[in-house]
């Protein structure tokens, strides 16, 4: 345990919870622990975990500018683009997990899988799909396993309370998607 995972894990509850709300406030909280927790996972030599770190604060950017003022307005994926998604995942972890074994990394096949659910995700939020929080809720799931290998004891349990927040987070979207549809 450090005061840097500390500072992390509120950092992320806090954006993770106005993630729920839709409320476009939640990008820079994304931001902040994605700071934080680039810093950390590096010196875990989690290196998918802290790359990917990157990415967060790219989406969050993107995020910000891109989400209305209101908030979001949670769309649906296309079924096919359902199923590229799960592929691209599924290839690109196949292409990622030798490199990161080749580099000394503490995780391999968990840490790609969970980078790339997690980059897909993150992206679907950005485009404010409700599956974004199908793909999250999977994910967390797997960092719980994996932060709990490593011994990672407030970002474990950061990641269960993400896992129940990413139910909320379908729900709550689904059910914004499916009232913005019987009105059209």
């Amino acid at each position: 345990m450090s005061y840097l995972e500390l500072i992390a894990v509120m950092a992320s509850f806090i954006g993770v919870a106005l993630g729920i709300t839709g409320k476009r406030i939640t990008w820079p909280w994304w931001a902040l622990s994605s700071v934080l927790y680039g810093i950390l996972f590096f010196q875990w030599e989690l290196y998918a975990s802290a790359a990917l770190q990157i990415v967060f604060i790219i989406a969050a950017i993107a995020g910000w500018f891109g989400w209305e003022p209101s908030g979001a307005k949670p769309g649906r994926l296309k079924s096919s683009h359902r199923a590229y998604v799960v592929i691209a995942i599924i290839l690109a972890t196949l292409a990622l997990a030798p490199l990161l074994k080749y580099w000394g990394a503490a995780s391999t096949f968990a840490d790609a899988i969970l980078f790339f659910g997690s980059l897909s995700a993150q992206i679907l939020m950005v485009y404010e799909k409700f599956e974004s929080w199908i793909i999250w809720l999977v994910v967390d799931a797997g960092y719980v396993a994996l932060y709990a290998s490593q011994d990672l004891l407030f970002t474990s349990v950061l990641y269960i309370t993400f896992t129940v927040l990413a139910a909320m987070g379908w729900s709550k979207w689904y059910g914004a998607h499916r009232s913005a549809s019987r009105s059209l």
